[in-house]
């Protein structure tokens, strides 16, 4: 019992700051999270060492665009979709898989490979290479997440969920792209 003071504790702080500065939580949770989620990754894939640039290139996505991207996209979404709508959590989803997820796949594709330290060719070709397969692996395996967060989570707590959700994802995501640097760097050694 003694434990579980300092985490209700803690997560009403956490709720308050949601509620009273909600961009600023929201960044700084998918900072930290994207962050974790990339070490969680690196530590999966058996990495000696830690890349501090990838690190770094995930912190600073989700603290730039993981908290900001997502609370503005759903604030409009929530707008343009009245709630007297019928199918309205249906319309929700369709606009979050069709515009939000290929949006935000790109923009997390290309500025991690620039936050990396990469250049705008080399990003570009990192996007190419993998905007598809990541944005099909993302219809396919986060779907039935996302819709059951639209449609059942209150909207005040769809950041927590969504943020569970996203630190999964981003594991996915920080594989996949290992995978792509290292076949990357194999195919240079042989040049």
């Amino acid at each position: 019992m003694s434990l579980s003071r300092p985490l209700y504790s803690l997560f009403g702080s956490y709720l308050e700051q949601l509620f009273n500065h909600p961009v600023r939580t929201k960044c700084v949770t998918a900072a930290f999270l994207a962050t974790t989620a990339n070490v969680t990754s690196q530590r999966i894939s058996g990495a000696k060492k830690l890349n501090q640039h990838s690190v770094f290139a995930y912190g600073l996505f989700g603290l730039i665009f993981g908290g900001t991207v997502p609370h503005y996209f759903y604030q409009i979404v929530e707008r343009l979709f009245s709630h007297d709508l019928r199918f309205r959590k249906f319309f929700l989803f369709l606009s979050e898989r069709l515009a939000f997820a290929p949006l935000y796949q790109f923009l997390s594709l290309y500025f991690l490979s620039l936050f990396e330290g990469n250049s705008h060719s080399t990003a570009i070709k990192n996007v190419e290479k993998l905007y598809w397969p990541v944005l099909r692996a993302n219809w396919r395996y986060l779907s039935l997440a996302v819709y059951l967060n639209i449609a059942y989570v209150p909207p005040m707590f769809r950041s927590i969920s969504s943020g569970i959700i996203a630190f999964i994802w981003v594991v996915y995501i920080a594989q996949k792209r290992r995978r792509h640097q290292e076949k990357l760097a194999a195919a240079e050694k042989t040049k």
